[in-house]
């Protein structure tokens, strides 16, 4: 016999505690899943007798018992490419794990195109009540899933102010705080050739920080210069060449990107230019990944908590799942951490990029 079957042939049964404790099965059931019928006295003999036999409840058991699934789902709505390499996501999850493990929760991620591939997967968890309640990621413009969970019956935490009405608590941070950090601490560097590289416009996250960028930008006198991504490091590089090709008078010496993915792909697309950063373009990232901090140079940019935003969403969504009063919470300001890629403006133009850059780069 494997050590597993042993294992699972000397795990103390609901049977064993009620011979043990000299109770009855379903006095033990009642007992161990907090059920009332049963006085104090009998119910600390019962838990003493689990413990003395090492009993451990069976999830399947406890959740056929409750009707719960005590499972909870994350469905990302991006490329398996984008979700791989972006340390966001990984901070993220992470936080969420800190809080679902120790609660005795399972996560189920999944990733899925938008449209209908994302609302098939929402309906499989759904369905035989596979989970609980899902934690909704990258808001979009009027964004039907809030009426398909709500639809499905699952509970659910919104990463985000929706701008649908929605049921469901969420758990906001400023973006655009962040992004007019990141702005006003170029203008005040001397920068009047400021382009933001930005997510996807139908993202309200992105939306909110793109309309922030040129906020700041117009309150600074600057004609506001913006180029649409995925969030990928990919199209990253694509916008940084496509800047940095701009004629002399128009060619930013500051460019402000919509994540540390995108800053960091731009900094090796301007150094294999011939650019040099600092001196000739200042950069800044936002989400302060830990990487931004051991590059040269290193990156400036917008900190925000993932694992806390991960952690806090987590206990929401267990505080909903629970019927407790729930309320939306915003977190901590974003704040922006200099480094070495910023500084003051160059006063002269910046060099044309090398049309024939050497590298991995050069034949893209």
């Amino acid at each position: 016999m494997s050590d597993g079957a042993e294992q699972a042939a000397e795990r103390p049964t609901i049977t064993a505690v009620a011979r043990h404790a000299g109770v009855s099965k379903t006095l033990v059931s009642f007992a161990l899943n907090g059920r009332p019928g049963v006085s104090e006295q009998t119910r600390a003999r019962i838990l003493a007798s689990a413990d003395a036999l090492g009993w451990t409840p069976s999830l399947r058991a406890r959740s056929l018992s409750v009707d719960r699934s005590y499972a909870l789902g994350l469905v990302i709505g991006r490329s398996v490419d984008v979700v791989a390499a972006d340390p966001f996501f990984h901070a993220f999850i992470a936080g969420v794990e800190s809080e679902f493990s120790t609660a005795g929760q399972v996560l189920v991620l999944a990733q899925a195109t938008p449209g209908r591939e994302e609302a098939a997967t929402y309906r499989g968890l759904a369905a035989d009540r596979r989970v609980d309640g899902v934690i909704l990621t990258d808001l979009r413009t009027g964004d039907d899933r809030i009426a398909l969970v709500q639809d499905l019956g699952l509970a659910a935490v919104t990463l985000g102010h929706p701008d649908v009405p929605s049921p469901f608590p969420s758990v906001s941070v400023d973006d655009g705080r962040g992004i007019r950090a990141a702005v006003e601490h170029l203008v005040d560097l001397g920068h009047r050739r400021i382009a933001h590289v930005a997510g996807p416009a139908d993202m309200l996250h992105s939306r909110r920080r793109a309309e922030a960028f040129a906020d700041a930008v117009a309150a600074a006198g600057i004609e506001p210069v913006t180029v649409e991504t995925d969030f990928s490091a990919v199209h990253g590089a694509h916008a940084t060449r496509e800047l940095l090709a701009l004629g002399p008078d128009r060619r930013p010496t500051a460019i402000v990107y919509s994540n540390d993915h995108m800053a960091l792909a731009g900094l090796g697309v301007a150094q294999r230019a011939g650019i040099r950063v600092p001196d000739d373009l200042s950069i800044t990232g936002f989400d302060n990944t830990e990487l931004a901090g051991h590059v040269y140079p290193s990156i400036t940019s917008v900190a925000t908590d993932a694992t806390a935003w991960g952690a806090l969403s987590a206990r929401l969504l267990l505080a909903a799942i629970a019927k407790q009063p729930v309320e939306d919470v915003d977190l901590a300001e974003p704040r922006l951490v200099v480094r070495e890629s910023t500084t003051t403006a160059p006063t002269t133009d910046i060099p044309r990029p090398n049309p024939n850059p050497r590298g991995a780069d050069a034949a893209r």
